[in-house]
């Protein structure tokens, strides 16, 4: 402990420019040295002897500015291992990637990128469909499968959608992958999604679908993800018949009929369409 109180007080003689040249390397790892032993540049001790130690009397007048600190040893200590930790123990990469940098994922490689759907446009137009399936999807619809609403407008029934999406690309070969949160209104359901097919986006269409009680919000939210995937099978010609304004004016002329009919609660009159191989649908009864 002498020496290093020696040392102390010849501190401002060692700092002078031309022993500072001299003894510059050394002097760090000493001065590092004697802060570790609880001396003025510890704020606070170590151990027990540390705080025991009483501090060195200054040597150099109050009117002398006080040198600056040297830098001190630990610093650069400190700085080398937190950069030999990071090459010992490298930052794991994020593997995930969203937009359109995004890969399929390898089933034979479980460490392979994952595809966010909620963000991701991967494989958008990036070829053709092979021609068995395009096939499928452009088949002319069936006029027997086709049905009315009482206000006139022509629709396929979803179950139908699924049918030929399943006979295109098998059951398991395409999907809904839901690309917003569910947003419930006082009335409606509304949520986006996205058609998935052979691992590649297809479409994006927002669903929708009303409810009257709080109770058939469930109910609605399944109608709102088949609502969408009817929008977003036009993308892929699936009924597209149905959105030809010549193809619907010929439908209704050859497979249906405008009838007045009488609502058989309230007794009010209207006209509804219907097919002509269907009757007049409850709570309708047809009137001449």
């Amino acid at each position: 402990m002498t020496f290093l109180r020696y040392l102390q007080a010849a501190e401002p003689l060692l700092r002078r420019p031309a022993i500072y040249r001299v003894l510059a390397r050394p002097i760090p790892s000493l001065i590092s040295l004697t802060r570790a032993t609880g001396t003025r540049y510890l704020t606070q001790p170590t151990s027990a002897r540390a705080q025991n130690t009483p501090s060195p009397k200054p040597t150099t007048t109050s009117t002398s500015p006080k040198p600056a600190p040297f830098p001190s040893s630990s610093t650069s200590v400190s700085t080398s291992s937190s950069n030999a930790n990071a090459k010992t123990h490298p930052t794991t990469p994020n593997i995930s990637k969203t937009g359109l940098d995004d890969k399929p994922l390898e089933l034979d490689n479980p460490t392979a990128d994952k595809i966010d759907w909620t963000r991701s446009f991967h494989g958008l137009s990036a070829e053709p469909f092979p021609r068995e399936i395009s096939d499928i999807l452009l088949a002319e619809t069936d006029p027997e499968e086709v049905e009315i609403k009482p206000d006139g407008i022509l629709y396929l029934p979803e179950i139908k959608y699924r049918r030929i999406l399943n006979k295109a690309f098998g059951p398991g070969g395409w999907g809904l992958a839901p690309r917003s949160e569910s947003i419930v209104t006082p009335k409606t359901v509304t949520r986006e999604y996205a058609l998935v097919c052979h691992g590649r986006l297809v479409s994006v269409a927002r669903g929708e679908q009303d409810y009257f009680s709080p109770d058939g919000i469930p109910t609605a939210t399944e109608g709102c993800r088949s609502n969408a995937l009817v929008r977003c099978c036009k993308d892929l010609g699936i009924a597209s018949e149905l959105w030809d304004p010549r193809w619907i004016r010929k439908f209704k002329a050859q497979y249906t009929r405008e009838v007045w009919v009488e609502h058989i609660v309230s007794k009010k009159k209207n006209k509804i369409w219907t097919r002509k191989d269907d009757s007049v649908p409850y709570p309708w009864k047809e009137t001449k």
